[in-house]
């Protein structure tokens, strides 16, 4: 995260020049991000049976509306991404998911920073979990889930469409564990989403 770190504030500094100029005051907003899952992988599924998902690098569509310059709205967007599923209790890899997890934020953005566009959110997930190959059929998961999501990053203006993205989301996903019918306990997958990416506004 650090080297992310250094690396936009790199690009922030070489191209400030022409940024500082640049305001960038339309309505909808589109962002593609490279974000890095790391999975929280806690809860009683988890201490009971050692159960992990996998971390990985997905891709991400982020649409934003400005009802306000301070004000704004964000869905989040992916395909449904397939993750194995590992049990140290069983000793290894005991199948695989996939879960599709759209979010829905409310941002307040900071508009006294020039070309620096800092901002915060909060909002809703949702989670569907789907492709559930457990021990061959014998353990299964909860389909669906519902849950908070917090937001911190910043955009950077290289002109009045373009800039430079770097985000953080922490967004809760945990689901119910079955094995042979008995549920075991909860399984929270819980990430921490660092994104870094490029939008255009207009």
């Amino acid at each position: 995260m650090k080297k992310t770190l250094l690396a936009v504030a790199a690009l922030c500094a070489m191209t400030s020049g022409a940024a500082m100029a640049q305001q960038q005051d339309g309505k909808w907003q589109v962002r593609m991000r490279a974000v890095h899952l790391d999975a929280a992988n806690k809860g009683s599924a988890a201490d009971a049976l050692g159960l992990s998902v996998n971390n990985k690098v997905i891709p991400e569509l982020d649409i934003s509306y400005y009802f306000t310059p301070n004000f704004a709205a964000e869905l989040i967007l992916t395909y449904p991404q397939k993750h194995n599923v590992r049990s140290t209790a069983v000793g290894g890899k005991i199948g695989t998911l996939k879960h599709l997890p759209p979010t829905l934020l409310a941002q307040y953005h900071f508009t006294n920073f020039g070309a620096f566009k800092p901002y915060v959110g909060a909002g809703i997930n949702y989670t569907r979990f789907s492709s559930v190959d457990l021990l061959g059929g014998a353990a299964d998961v909860k389909r669906n889930s519902w849950g908070g999501a917090l937001q911190v990053g910043f955009d950077y203006a290289l002109d009045k469409n373009w800039s430079l993205n770097f985000d953080i989301k922490k967004v809760y996903i945990d689901t119910d564990v079955s094995v042979g019918g008995a549920k075991v306990g909860k399984f929270k997958v819980d990430p921490l989403l660092v994104g870094v990416g490029v939008g255009y506004r207009f």
